[in-house]
């Protein structure tokens, strides 16, 4: 598996290495999505298996939402020892995970094939498992930590389940436990599913390779503001550069 170079921001060849837009943030920017989405891949692969060198099994958390899919195609066909992955979820909205619009479906539809078929995959959501349930599994699946977390960024500047203006953002922020279970009721970004459970930053601050995965001129144009300041609050998303740990590196293309 190999990466199609891209031209990064600055015109630089962005498998080389990117924009530093601030302190901790790299953007690499790619001229299509088949060049995005190999890079996505490789870059994941290489995290992976930089970590199973050090331990004997690694975790990896995915975002769902429409873009991510082509990256984790590509990235099933990596040659890597599948059989010690634990795959699992950012986060989820309250659906059953064989449900098309649930986050668990598009992963096992996207990643879980081929080589990738071998990985242990952690569904968040079960039939008969109530919320409160969901988030104490997946709170203790995190005792485990990631050692590579995939996010997205929402139109709205949201980040896993965490939306402007939700209630109780501020505790979900604030809070201990890696996963929550959060209500986005009157959250235009969260479409028709406010019943979620999400990441928040304590579940991200203990990984080793945190990547976001964005396409799109107007998501260019958000990153841009996202990235002029540090309120959560504002844009949520500014939790995955201000959340202490590792360094963000973003993947952009048209």
């Amino acid at each position: 598996m190999s990466a199609h170079g891209g031209t990064g921001a600055n015109g630089t060849n962005s498998t080389n290495g990117g924009t530093g837009l601030r302190p901790g943030v790299e953007l690499q920017a790619f001229q299509d999505s088949t060049q995005w989405a190999w890079a996505a891949a490789v870059t994941v692969a290489a995290a992976l298996r930089r970590a199973l060198e050090t331990g004997p099994r690694v975790r990896l958390l995915l975002s769902g939402g429409t873009t991510p899919g082509p990256a984790y195609a590509a990235l099933a066909r990596a040659p890597l020892a599948w059989d010690r992955v634990d795959v699992a979820l950012v986060d989820e909205r309250w659906l059953l995970p064989d449900d098309p619009d649930s986050n668990a479906r598009l992963v096992r539809e996207s990643l879980l094939a081929n080589a990738a078929a071998a990985a242990r995959f952690e569904s968040i959501t079960r039939p008969g498992r109530s919320i409160d349930e969901a988030v104490t599994a997946a709170n203790m699946h995190a005792a485990h930590p990631a050692a590579v977390v995939v996010l997205g960024m929402g139109e709205d500047g949201h980040v896993a389940s965490l939306f402007p203006n939700m209630i109780g953002l501020a505790d979900a922020i604030a809070s201990p436990r890696p996963y929550v279970a959060v209500d986005a009721t009157g959250c235009p970004g969260a479409g028709p599913w406010t019943r979620r459970v999400s990441l928040t930053p304590a579940g991200l601050a203990p990984a080793q390779t945190r990547l976001l995965l964005i396409r799109g001129a107007h998501k260019r144009a958000l990153l841009d503001r996202v990235l002029a300041g540090d309120d959560p609050m504002e844009f949520p998303v500014r939790l995955a550069f201000t959340t202490p740990g590792a360094p963000l590196r973003i993947l952009w293309c048209p």
